[in-house]
């Protein structure tokens, strides 16, 4: 590996036809950090890979993603496409022996999520998957203050996410529809802020009880102006129990008016703390707490829990992006297990095939024996 770690990320272009995040949130986080070089761009076709990589100040552009991968001035490979293209693209940069950092979901199921983390593990190979929120200021202080005892034993926590719904879209986000395609409320709001929970907690669920709705049934495609037919989920009931004994109630559910975003709030036996943003992974959260009966207060976010106090991340949607890849790039430099990585991927997958199959079966389910070998 060169002294900067060169970064090949596919899905990056400059075309509108896609969701943007390739674009708005990892180009500009890597072009921030000098650990890193934007070295190649991959698209699915010549012109747009030719025009992304001059866009973005890349060296080298490919539409074929085997050429890339192969590429020896290629170090990591980042795969920010389309969910259900995740399993093929992360294989095929495994196999070559690249690091791999992959958007989260990491898989369109949990059956791929677990052989992507398996090839991995089997090829010592080291992973990331974009749980971007493990990465937030204040969500990393609120998870040291609980290890450091601030609230007490975790009796509670109440978790409440409510995205605007977006019933009219474009090709190149109407997919999302389907709900086999695997990025819907459950898994891409849900998936991000449920593992918020997890991290903050420093616990994980042994049991939960589930229910899904579709209620918005059909969307919009805004090209065409036909309707399409939907059925991912758009409304999400968990109730749980975490490792310690703590119940847990989560609510995730797209909404068309009032969107309130992200609310997570921890209760201890000592004091209670509060998690507040639009969007857990994108942040930035705001985080209050209170002891005792004190009324609950923002606190301000030490310098320390920044991932690198000496660089000021880019504003926005690369923010914690950036943030991940800093964590990233340290990781890789101390050979020390990166966080979170594919694995961590796996437990949140079993998280979302238990709440799916609890829905779907009307019982409850233990997380860590859905799929376990």
């Amino acid at each position: 590996m060169s002294e900067r770690i060169r970064a090949g990320i596919a899905g990056a272009t400059i075309t509108t036809g896609g969701s943007g995040w390739a674009a708005s949130a990892h180009v500009p986080a890597l072009r921030a950090l000098p650990a890193y070089e934007l070295k190649a761009v991959c698209t699915a076709h010549e012109n747009t890979a030719k025009a992304s990589a001059q866009a973005f100040g890349a060296a080298l552009a490919f539409h074929d993603f085997d050429a890339m991968v192969a590429h020896p001035d290629i170090d990591l490979v980042v795969v920010c496409v389309r969910v259900p293209l995740h399993h093929e693209l992360v294989m095929k940069a495994l196999r070559a022996g690249k690091a791999t950092l992959c958007e989260w979901p990491l898989g369109a199921d949990l059956a791929q999520s677990r052989q992507m983390w398996e090839l991995a593990r089997e090829r010592s190979i080291s992973t990331m998957v974009g749980l971007q929120a493990r990465s937030d200021p204040a969500v990393r202080h609120a998870r040291e203050l609980v290890r450091e005892g601030y609230i007490g034993d975790l009796l509670a926590a109440n978790l409440r996410v409510f995205p605007g719904l977006q019933a009219e879209r474009g090709p190149g986000r109407i997919w999302q529809g389907i709900r086999g395609n695997g990025a819907n409320p459950l898994t891409i709001p849900g998936g991000h802020s449920m593992d918020s929970l997890r991290f903050v907690a420093g616990e994980d669920f042994v049991e939960l009880t589930a229910r899904l709705a579709t209620r918005v049934k059909q969307w919009r495609n805004s090209d065409t102006g036909a309707s399409v037919g939907v059925d991912a989920p758009d409304v999400v009931s968990v109730a749980g129990q975490l490792q310690g004994g703590a119940e847990v109630s989560i609510q995730v559910a797209t909404v068309p008016t009032n969107a309130c975003g992200f609310r997570l709030d921890l209760f201890g036996r000592k004091g209670a703390l509060s998690l507040v943003a639009d969007s857990a992974n994108r942040g930035p959260n705001i985080l209050y707490s209170a002891q005792g009966r004190a009324s609950m207060t923002q606190m301000s976010v030490p310098a320390r829990f920044e991932a690198d106090p000496g660089i000021r991340p880019p504003p926005g949607d690369p923010a914690n992006v950036a943030r991940a890849y800093i964590r990233l790039a340290r990781a890789l430099s101390e050979k020390e297990r990166v966080d979170p990585d594919f694995g961590e991927a796996l437990h949140m997958h079993r998280v979302i095939e238990a709440i799916e199959r609890s829905a779907a079966e009307g019982r409850a389910m233990r997380p860590q024996q859905v799929g376990a070998p």
